[in-house]
């Protein structure tokens, strides 16, 4: 019946540290099943070996054999070798069987506990880590520090250089910086000044005035003349002026001409 308990409370802890905070963390899901399958592995081992008067030293054993064949399979981040180990410590503590039960429930609260706190995204949020290829060739430090601290916008803690090419003029530095983004702001006086300047001089409107309505001019009328008052002209005038000479055609035709 304690068996049960302890592989029970293994495989709700082994759950919780990969479900809950990896893969919700790192979305890596090949190294979901190498935790499940490891934990599961080693609890297994731990617990039939648990009779026997060797168990411990070769469950300590075991743990290291593993450990030495999952590590030299693959490359690991840092933060991936501690969450294997942590599934090999649970597997341990519970197919180990240690009384009484709180205290191996203790100890495998105390595993989750501290992989939730160091693996939290609020932890040293700025502190990075990154290889970086520069296209220059820079062996003085003041010199290379200034320019990494210019690509990578943060402050160098530490940089290793791995490969300073001199004939392609390249280097490959290990960093460890804290990234601090620069914010670039416009000074508060200036800003003013561009908006006085740009600003528009609003124009006051003129007063308006009452409309005058000027009334149309008068079309004049058109002038008919006849045919007597065109000629008029060219008759003289002691001609028209004498009646007795204007009634004679033979002198009004003899004038005309």
């Amino acid at each position: 019946m304690t068996s049960l308990i302890f592989i029970a409370a293994d495989l709700a802890a082994i759950s919780i540290l990969t479900f809950v905070l990896y893969l919700r963390r790192h979305r890596r899901r090949d190294l979901v099943v190498s935790y499940l399958g490891m934990n599961v592995g080693v609890l297994a081992v731990a617990t039939a070996l648990s009779g026997s008067a060797a168990g411990i030293g070769l469950g300590l054993g075991l743990f290291g054999v593993l450990s030495i064949i999952r590590l030299r399979s693959t490359e690991l981040a840092q933060h991936e070798v501690a969450y294997y180990f942590s599934a090999l410590a649970l597997g341990l503590i519970a197919g180990l069987g240690i009384e009484p039960i709180w205290l191996t429930a203790s100890l495998m609260g105390l595993i989750l506990l501290v992989m939730f706190v160091g693996d939290h995204p609020r932890v040293l949020p700025a502190h990075r880590h990154q290889t970086v290829i520069l296209d220059r060739a820079l062996a003085e430090d003041g010199e290379l520090y200034a320019r990494l601290e210019e690509v990578l916008q943060g402050k160098v803690h530490s940089a290793t250089v791995q490969e300073l090419d001199l004939v392609n003029d390249k280097t490959i530095v290990d960093v460890r910086y804290a990234y601090t983004p620069r914010i670039n702001r416009p000074a508060a006086h200036a800003t003013i000044s561009a908006i006085t300047t740009a600003a528009p001089r609003h124009a006051v409107p003129a007063p308006s005035l009452p409309h005058t309505v000027v009334p149309p001019a008068p079309v004049a009328a058109p002038v008919v003349t006849t045919f007597a008052e065109e000629i008029a002209p060219t008759v003289p005038a002691d001609f028209a002026a004498d009646p007795d000479r204007a009634a004679d055609p033979v002198h009004a035709s003899a004038g005309a001409a």
